[in-house]
């Protein structure tokens, strides 16, 4: 499988100013340049560290979740890497092999690697190895329900979770699924969505949960409100809710993304 992985860098003088990042009222898009040395973001608690923050919560916009790409030099990481008590997240990994120390038990980590970490989990994370570490980190704060516990931690690998093709699709758009739908001490989930060539999703899908998708591999032309965009492995879509989306996957290989959205809780009033 194949993941795509920032490196930093900046585009020379040479380069067209034109690109297609956009912002709007009802989605964004952050193409895979953007993420270089001068928009990278560092955080206290960590070392030989640094990040690109692709989504943050913004009123009136998509206010859930955020989402980073870290990337951890050798030798690098933290001891205490959430400050927040309330925030449970998800990391996937991209490149390296991260170590995880979570309640105790260390989890020698290499793409596609996906950790689970509900709120107030006790984890560390550092890069033992020679080469730079890269992983998502996708965060949100958990929203209790009455009568259901708290989701407990998991480690697992996207090679080890059987993709479940879309109904009446004959297997051209699939969904990794890490954790069951029917599950709702879960208040969010995080997928990989996968489009074998001529792919497609066939309709406006317009609903109420925000996303995060993060191009993993491929190519596809994707519709964002009224915009049909060509979006490539590197660039991120953030769509606030009710943001019609569709998808079209041209080839001439597999499109894949990273899927964040919000689900199973009542709308806050």
């Amino acid at each position: 499988m194949t993941y795509y992985v920032p490196r930093g860098g900046l585009p020379p003088q040479t380069a067209l100013t034109t690109d297609r990042a956009r912002f709007t009222d009802a989605y964004a898009v952050i193409p895979r340049r953007t993420l270089s040395d001068i928009t990278a973001s560092y955080l206290p608690g960590w070392s030989g560290m640094r990040m690109w923050v692709l989504a943050r919560p913004l009123s009136g916009f998509a206010e859930t979740f955020s989402q980073y790409v870290v990337e951890v030099a050798p030798g690098g990481g933290s001891d205490a890497p959430e400050s927040d008590p309330a925030a449970e997240a998800v990391l996937f990994v991209v490149d390296g092999a991260p170590r995880l120390t979570l309640d105790g038990t260390t989890h020698e980590l290499a793409p596609g690697s996906y950790a689970f970490l509900p709120p107030g989990a006790s984890w560390t994370l550092h890069n033992a190895s020679g080469a730079n570490a890269t992983f998502h980190w996708i965060r949100k704060a958990y929203a209790p329900a009455p009568g259901l516990d708290v989701p407990p931690a998991f480690v697992t690998r996207e090679q080890d979770v059987d993709p479940v093709a879309m109904p009446d699709t004959d297997g051209s758009w699939s969904t990794t699924r890490f954790v069951d739908i029917a599950d709702l001490r879960h208040d969010m989930h995080v997928n990989i969505v996968t489009f074998r060539p001529g792919g497609a999703i066939p309709f406006p899908e317009t609903h109420v949960m925000e996303h995060g998708l993060y191009v993993l591999e491929g190519k596809a032309v994707y519709l964002l409100n009224q915009d049909w965009v060509e979006v490539e492995a590197g660039d991120f879509m953030w769509l606030r809710a009710f943001c019609p989306q569709a998808c079209y996957a041209g080839g001439p290989g597999v499109f894949r993304y990273l899927l964040y959205k919000d689900v199973n809780r009542h709308a806050g009033l």
